[in-house]
């Protein structure tokens, strides 16, 4: 959930970057479109043969080769172990991403091409589920269904030699250096807000610092997707519903995953029905101990302060602007049940 600006990230640019960049997959652009600027440029390409794919311009710095690859790997361990995540298009060597340069930018970018998926956003962060309000059950149980097997695959995986992915534990949520930011900081903040967020933080340090102390809770704890978030639930004329971009993919509990797929819901009329739904598909595939469901508000106020967090370290964007107020009324809130 982050975003970038400046000259070089002109859409006219990368999409000359990445016309040029097909080349590596031996394909012509007979259509190309930019459908998503916000972590990466996502275009949505269409090819000499009819085939359509989305086409991925990382931004400058946003992971290391290593952690690309990495996040690349796993997709294709997961479509191989069949879960319904993109497929990975590999370039005519075999590899499975590539960096390029066209004029106007200072460095090369990573580039990497995926099968395209059709489909509706199961909604938006800031708007709420779209769609019949009568499906929310049947969706989220299968979202629940997904999250289980996707963890049961990823408890028994054996990751390839120098894979690297980033860590949403204790240090990645609530250090000094929390991955997304010192969400504590924020201009936006009031000093009551700030005092609530700090108390809370120190709280949900406390907790967490518990949670990792436990034995029995290393099994709920791996590689996980990390972005539930409705905008990246497709759901299909059929209802299908299929799971994109796994760019915040990394190690963390498990809890944290499904506290992702129920936040942004919270205010919806179903959210009740919704998160029983979640669970109980989730429970049709891997366990759940109903003590590890009462720290849910942890991870719940966890995941609010990531947000924050991300607003913070982008004080340029647009969209961080619009949608912060939104996200600090939900983090207090989150905070205030933490510390009750």
């Amino acid at each position: 959930m982050r975003e970038r600006s400046g000259a070089e990230d002109a859409p006219a640019t990368l999409e000359r970057l990445a016309v040029s960049a097909l080349r590596h997959w031996g394909k012509v652009a007979r259509e190309i479109r930019l459908v998503k600027m916000r972590e990466n440029a996502v275009f949505r390409v269409v090819d000499s043969c009819g085939d359509a794919f989305a086409l991925r311009v990382h931004h400058e710095g946003n992971h290391s080769d290593e952690a690309l690859r990495s996040e690349l790997q796993w997709m294709a361990a997961l479509h191989e172990a069949g879960l319904e995540v993109p497929t990975i298009e590999p370039t005519s060597d075999g590899q499975l991403f590539v960096t390029a340069h066209t004029d106007g930018l200072s460095s090369s970018r990573q580039v990497d091409l995926i099968r395209w998926i059709d489909g509706r956003q199961l909604g938006t962060s800031e708007g709420g589920l779209a769609g019949d309000p009568s499906d929310i059950g049947q969706t989220y149980r299968t979202i629940g269904n997904i999250a289980g097997r996707l963890h049961n695959q990823a408890s028994t995986w054996s990751p390839p030699p120098g894979f690297e992915r980033h860590r949403w534990d204790l240090e990645g949520l609530v250090g000094e250096q929390p991955l997304w930011g010192r969400f504590w900081d924020l201009a936006a903040l009031t000093q009551t807000e700030r005092d609530l967020l700090i108390r809370a933080r120190d709280q949900l340090r406390h907790e967490l610092r518990a949670l990792a102390g436990r034995p029995d809770l290393h099994r709920h704890y791996s590689l996980i997707h990390a972005d539930f978030v409705p905008e990246n639930l497709l759901v299909s004329v059929g209802g299908e519903v299929r799971l994109i971009d796994f760019d915040d993919a990394g190690f963390g509990w498990h809890m944290f995953e499904l506290s992702t797929a129920l936040y942004f819901i919270q205010d919806e009329p179903a959210y009740e029905h919704a998160k029983a739904s979640l669970i109980s598909g989730y429970r049709e595939h891997r366990a759940l101990p109903d003590e590890l469901l009462e720290t849910l508000p942890v991870f719940m106020a966890a995941r609010a302060f990531t947000y924050l967090g991300w607003v913070h370290t982008r004080p340029g964007s647009k969209e961080g602007q619009a949608i912060s107020p939104h996200l600090v009324r939900l983090a207090c809130r989150q905070a205030e049940r933490l510390l009750c």
